[in-house]
C-alpha cells in the first residue's frame, strides 16, 4: 500500500493543499445549504399555493388574489428562482473552485487527495493496535 501521507512533499506545501481541501469542504457545505435553501423556497411557494386555494374557498378573494398574483412563483433574487441561484453558484464558483483544488492536487501532489489528514492520521494513530490500522488491507 503506497504511503497516503506523502513523505517526499515538505510541510508547506502539504499544509496549503490541506487549507484547501478545508476551504472546498467548507464550499461543498455551503453548497448543501444552498440546496437546502432551493428546497424549502419552492416548498414554503407550494404552500403558500395551498393558503390561497384556502382563502379564496373561505371566501377571501380579494386578498387571495393579490397573493397569488404578487407572491405566488415570485422570482427569489433579482429575476431568479432558487434554482436560477444554485445553477448560478455551481457554474461560476462550485465548479471553478473544485477545478482549482483538482488542478493544485495535480500539480503539487500527483493527484492525491487529503494528503493533510494522512499525515495527521499517521501522528494520531497507535501504530499496531486495533482499530489504528494506517489503512484498509489490501485484498490479495
Amino acid at each position: 500500500m503506497p504511503d497516503r501521507s506523502r513523505p517526499d512533499l515538505d510541510d508547506d506545501t502539504v499544509t496549503a493543499l490541506g487549507k484547501l481541501s478545508e476551504a472546498l469542504e467548507t464550499v461543498e457545505q455551503a453548497r448543501g445549504l444552498l440546496y437546502g435553501f432551493h428546497q424549502l423556497t419552492g416548498k414554503a411557494d407550494l404552500l403558500l399555493q395551498d393558503a390561497v386555494q384556502q382563502l379564496r374557498d373561505a371566501g377571501h378573494t380579494e386578498l387571495a388574489d393579490d397573493l397569488d398574483r404578487d407572491l405566488v412563483g415570485r422570482n427569489v433574487i433579482a429575476d431568479r428562482w432558487t434554482f436560477q441561484v444554485v445553477e448560478d453558484y455551481d457554474a461560476t464558483y462550485w465548479s471553478t473552485f473544485r477545478a482549482f483544488d483538482e488542478r493544485a492536487r495535480t500539480e503539487l501532489a500527483d493527484g492525491d487527495r487529503h494528503v493533510f489528514e494522512a499525515r495527521m492520521k499517521q501522528r494520531e494513530r497507535t501504530s499496531g493496535h486495533p482499530r489504528h490500522e494506517a489503512g484498509p488491507a489490501l485484498d490479495g
